[in-house]
């Protein structure tokens, strides 16, 4: 059976490919297309689905495939199968959504032909990496996942934003391979093969001093592929630039890839480390998701908004995998799998509920032509499925009961509480630090999807854009009620999924016992530490029960029905405008002031008055911008430093051939003295 879904994944993302290129365009082109992305979407999700249940591993090699040794080496166990699960839950609601989502790239006069090809060997790669067995498989999947989002990105390359956003992404994307590299390179220890099970076997004789060097180069290398602060950059660029049903995969599913390569290194390649190396993750996770939830509170782009907190929720699940380390390095087992299936938990979710958010935005755009939310209002209307639809992904990621964003972000405040129990009290203070920034983000995300949802999809409509927009279309509908049903559906059986992802960290050294025993029996979740429980199936139960009495009790009491409409009290004036409403910077105005050392913007007052007093204002212009400090700090004087580099090494290009064969033979010579002296 898994070798079937293997078959059917592999062959339905290639003929995925080669329709693409043969149809191009047409309703035609894209429905193949996305047809075929589903069917291997949901081949992928079998495979990972029934190695997850079985507990068996699937593998596979193709030897003649690679010219090295080891050939290309596929291999599925749990950790792997968990995220090609997500990669499945990802690709199918977006492909459909996609498959009249980008008929208006083709009146854009977008290469439909690269799009779709590109669109199915993304996906197939991605799946890929979860499968890889060695180091050259790994790297080549890992590059071709980058290579085909970058192309995915740029798809309108007429524009200038997407040109840049599209530099920014393939250049940090190749700054983590390159980290990555050096990871592996040294782990391999000249083992030209590089199967993971030599690596493994590799990682018991290597200094502790080589080992923190591979794990920081990993965390690094990973890390600019999920996103973590300050390698974040690309991020808030690509994803919003990409179309948005590729957003949705980009944000949902491939981010998460860095989190699968962290734990690989970490967990299975390396066996665990010092507690520094959980305390590192914890913190960069801490600032992750502080920061990251900051500056999306601050933006008026939806996607863009978006996109920030899939820094803030990539933060939120290192903060559960770093303290489960730092647990785990202290022997306290049932701790370290509270943290570290947490993270997994909320990984899956984040995959659900970003992925919606991304595809309601998506629609939005559709609809409007514009990702301001100074431009739209008063959608709910105009747009009421994907308004629901919306709000849901909004609960959703605010962490609001029952739905799924709330249980794993219990599970990883719960391991955080335990901290407690660290017998070193200087790192024990750590965690309720931690959980200081955990519950300050939560309640600012809370905020910042009031602003998203409330300014996007209430009041009246601010522009003419938002006046004339219109319900998508069905298929687009059906991907975010698909991912919609998910979020309510994880939200309520955390109890069903959490003991199937404690038997994916059983497979790790240290964790056989604790794993299976640590979490909840039939419908509630219990910590370890005995901190608390929550019955999430429980807590929906009630909601309904609640809003189903308050009718009941109103008719019990008589109260009158009727509808009864009015006009809101609009300062002495005769009607209500637009120009009344709360805007997006309006309601973000006290954050920024509360939060202006953080944010430091810069601002910009022109007033200008009437030419005989100038007690009578004619006009007031406020201009107000916030620069990231890692922008302005970090990457502006570095893009500086390099710009003046490359100019001196253009002195190098002389045009004259005879001065190019003498830089090669001083390289030569250079190359044998270094070759002769080792």
């Amino acid at each position: 059976m898994a070798s079937m879904f293997f078959w059917i994944m592999v062959l339905a993302f290639g003929a995925g490919t080669l329709t693409a290129l043969v149809l191009g365009r047409g309703a035609l082109a894209r429905w193949s297309v996305a047809s075929l992305a589903i069917l291997g979407g949901g081949a992928g999700l079998g495979l990972g689905a029934q190695v997850i249940l079985t507990g068996t591993a699937f593998s596979i090699t193709f030897p003649d495939l690679l010219p090295l040794a080891g050939g290309l080496a596929l291999r599925l166990d749990g950790l792997g199968a968990f995220f090609l699960v997500l990669i499945g839950l990802g690709a199918i609601p977006s492909a459909l959504y996609g498959a009249t989502y980008t008929a208006e790239y083709e009146e854009g006069g977008a290469s439909m032909r690269m799009m779709g090809a590109m669109f199915s060997l993304f996906l197939a790669t991605m799946a890929l990496v979860t499968m890889a067995d060695n180091v050259l498989t790994f790297l080549l999947m890992w590059e071709g996942m980058s290579l085909t989002s970058y192309y995915l990105v740029t798809t309108e390359s007429s524009r200038e934003d997407t040109v840049s956003a599209g530099n920014w992404y393939i250049a940090m994307t190749h700054v983590g391979l390159a980290l990555l590299l050096g990871a592996f390179l040294l782990l391999m220890g000249g083992d030209t093969a590089g199967s993971f099970a030599a690596l493994r076997a590799q990682a018991d004789t290597l200094s502790s001093t080589v080992r923190s060097a591979i794990f920081l180069l990993a965390f690094l290398g990973f890390g600019s592929k999920a996103g973590i602060m300050p390698l974040h950059v690309w991020l808030p660029r690509a994803h919003p630039a990409a179309p948005s049903h590729v957003s949705a995969l980009m944000s949902g599913v491939m981010i998460k890839l860095g989190i699968y390569g962290l734990l690989r290194f970490v967990l299975d390649l390396l066996g665990g480390g010092p507690v520094w190396w959980g305390g590192l993750i914890l913190g960069i996770g801490a600032v992750s998701a502080l920061l990251g939830v900051l500056y999306a509170l601050m933006e008026h782009d939806l996607k863009r908004l978006l996109a920030y907190h899939s820094v803030e929720n990539i933060g939120i699940i290192l903060l559960g995998i770093g303290a489960g380390l730092m647990f785990q390095s202290y022997g306290m087992m049932a701790l370290a799998a509270l943290g570290i299936i947490g993270g997994l938990y909320h990984t899956l979710n984040h995959a659900t509920f970003k992925s919606l958010l991304f595809l309601g935005a998506g629609a939005v755009l559709h609809a409007t032509h514009t990702r301001n939310m100074e431009e739209m209002g008063g959608l709910i209307k105009k747009m009421p499925w994907t308004a629901l639809f919306f709000l849901i992904g909004s609960a959703a990621i605010s962490a609001i009961p029952p739905l799924n964003g709330f249980a794993s972000e219990w599970m990883v405040f719960q391991s955080l509480l335990g901290g407690f129990k660290i017998p070193v009290p200087e790192v024990s203070v750590v965690m309720p630090i931690a959980v200081g920034m955990l519950a300050l983000t939560s309640g600012l995300a809370a905020a910042c999807f009031v602003k998203a949802f409330g300014i996007t999809f209430l009041a009246l409509p601010r522009s003419e854009e938002a006046e004339q927009a219109h319900q998508v279309s069905r298929s687009m509908r059906t991907g975010m009620g698909a991912l919609a049903l998910a979020c309510v559906a994880f939200g309520l059986g955390p109890t069903l999924i959490v003991p199937r992802l404690g038997q994916i960290l059983a497979g790790f050294p240290g964790f056989g016992g604790a794993a299976h025993t640590t979490f909840a029996l039939q419908t509630t979740l219990v910590s370890p530490a005995a901190f608390g429980q929550v019955s999430p199936l429980f807590v929906g139960i009630g909601l309904v029960v609640i809003l189903a009495l308050v009718p009941l009790v109103l008719h019990v009491f008589r109260v009158n029905f009727s509808l009864r409409k009015g006009e809101t009290w609009g300062c002495g004036r005769v009607s209500q405008t637009a120009r009344m409403e709360y805007t997006a910077t309006s309601f973000a105005e006290p954050l920024r002031r509360v939060f202006a050392e953080i944010y430091r913007p810069t601002r910009e007052l022109t007033v200008d008055t009437h030419e005989e007093s100038r007690y009578f204002i004619h006009r007031m212009q406020f201009r107000s911008e916030i620069i990231p400090w890692f922008e302005k700090r970090l990457y502006q004087p570095l893009l500086r430093f390099l710009n003046f580099v490359a100019c001196q090494v253009r002195r190098l290009q002389a045009g004259s051939a005879h001065l190019y064969l003498a830089y090669v033979a001083v390289v030569m010579i250079l190359l044998l003295l270094i070759a002769r002296w080792y």
